[in-house]
């Protein structure tokens, strides 16, 4: 699944990525991109305290995606 979160500011980043977590089963791997400052530290605290891997796969310009991988 990807979440293209460009443009949006925290919290809705972190909040979308909750919301498709939510409804992904155990394995699945989100990728979610965002330009939001913020999300890059937020993503990968919120993906630590639910017990998810996450990882960062690209950086370019200030736009950073990263890839969660869901562990329910």
């Amino acid at each position: 699944m990807n979440l293209d979160c460009t443009g949006q500011r925290c919290p809705q980043p972190v909040v979308n990525l909750a919301r498709a977590a939510k409804a992904a089963a155990a394995g699945a791997i989100i990728r979610i991109t965002t330009d939001d400052p913020a999300a890059a530290i937020d993503i990968p605290a919120w993906s630590r305290m639910r017990g998810h891997q996450c990882m960062v796969i690209a950086e370019t310009d200030g736009v950073v995606t990263h890839a969660v991988t869901i562990q329910h």
